[in-house]
């Protein structure tokens, strides 16, 4: 056992014109330390998660954390930045930070605000994420990258058209009973299936239902050391968390297997004593449907090829043997990348003590957690479990 979530805030996801950059970070921070029942003196550290790639002129961040509260000033704040797993990136840093003794407590907290800008100019800075000399230099953005993965995928495994759609239709019914997320709406099977004007082709084969969303956002969590964790009024401890980086460009490996995925799944079964059958459920990255699909077999519920099998046969939905992304998912929650991570984390921990908004899980016991960033480039893995 390393550390535990003690506390955390989350704000709305979605087109949030009233809220800046600052005001974002605020609003959760000040929730999650109010949640955790402690000062803002007893925090010993902060961890921001914040990408920006020019979509916000406050490039320069860390600092805005200390604006919560005046008590924060002389905080030691640091941003971190690791694409889409930004947020997770942001946590494991606070981790780090009380298992070298050099902090008690760690805030850390995930934002974007990306609805302010254009979304042309969106685009261009999430393909930052990308290996810009093979991939965005050549005007492949992240639909792109994630379209070539669907059609590889049909071509090595055959057309799972109806598996993916099922996907998005899940991650959207969970989504339309979540108070926080960014598209509230049952989209249906049929109209996730097939292409119309309200659900156009992005680029072929995908459609705008296999795409999350440009959202603002922000999500914190506090973090504690066991001992100190279990003086507080709740307790999420970490019994892993695994993080693998792999190689930038997607022509240095097979896309499909996942393997940094793969690898840090198996790491984290290994460090935690546990196997995927002892998990009640899973918060996913479905940043695209597909890459929902692949993390089936990263995670070893399915072979590799057979994902569609875990959808087709309601293995993830709500009261299977594996609910995945019962919070609605990146697909409908919405994805702020900075906040991504710790969103995952948030839902995931108020799943473990049964005050999940939305979907419920009725008996959890242990939750996994996987973000991941740019094409399964940067992965990070946790296992949850409530101690108290």
């Amino acid at each position: 056992m390393t550390s535990c979530i003690v506390g955390w805030g989350h704000t709305r996801f979605g087109k949030l014109d009233s809220m800046d950059l600052e005001g974002l970070i605020r609003a959760a921070a000040t929730e999650a330390i109010a949640d955790a029942g402690i000062e803002a003196t007893d925090i010993d550290a902060i961890y921001l998660g914040f990408f920006n790639g020019g979509m916000d002129p406050q490039e320069f961040a860390a600092s805005l954390v200390l604006q919560v509260d005046p008590r924060l000033r002389f905080t030691p704040a640091t941003r971190v930045e690791n694409a889409c797993a930004t947020g997770s990136a942001a946590i494991y840093q606070g981790l780090n930070a009380i298992a070298a003794k050099k902090a008690r407590i760690v805030l850390a907290v995930g934002v974007e605000k990306m609805t302010a800008t254009p979304t042309a100019d969106v685009t261009t800075s999430l393909a930052k994420c990308s290996y810009v000399k093979e991939e965005a230099s050549q005007g492949i953005t992240f639909p792109g990258m994630f379209a070539q993965m669907m059609q590889r995928y049909y071509q090595r495994y055959g057309d799972k058209s109806d598996a993916i759609a099922k996907i998005a239709a899940k991650n959207h019914k969970n989504g339309a009973r979540n108070p926080l997320a960014h598209i509230q709406k049952d989209l249906g099977f049929e109209f996730c299936r097939y292409e119309s004007e309200k659900n156009p082709i992005v680029i072929a084969p995908l459609k705008r239902t296999d795409c999350s969303m440009i959202s603002d956002g922000a999500a914190a969590v506090v973090l504690a050391d066991v001992e100190t964790a279990l003086r507080l009024n709740k307790a999420i401890v970490f019994r892993a968390h695994e993080h693998v980086q792999d190689l930038l460009p997607m022509t240095s490996r097979d896309i499909l297997k996942m393997e940094g995925g793969r690898r840090a799944w198996s790491r984290a079964f290994s460090s935690a004593g546990v196997t995927l059958d002892d998990l009640s459920l899973v918060e996913t990255h479905d940043c695209f449907t597909i890459a929902e699909l692949l993390e089936y077999e990263a995670m070893g519920l399915t072979p590799e090829g057979d994902g569609a099998r875990a959808i087709e046969e309601g293995w993830t939905e709500p009261g299977g043997k594996l609910p995945v992304n019962l919070s609605g998912g990146l697909k409908s929650k919405g994805h702020p990348i900075g906040a991504t991570g710790v969103s995952m984390h948030v839902m995931a921990a108020a799943q473990l003590v049964g005050t999940a908004v939305g979907v419920q899980h009725p008996d959890p016991r242990i939750a996994g957690v996987f973000n991941m960033g740019g094409s399964a480039v940067s992965n990070y893995v946790s296992i949850l479990e409530r101690l108290r």
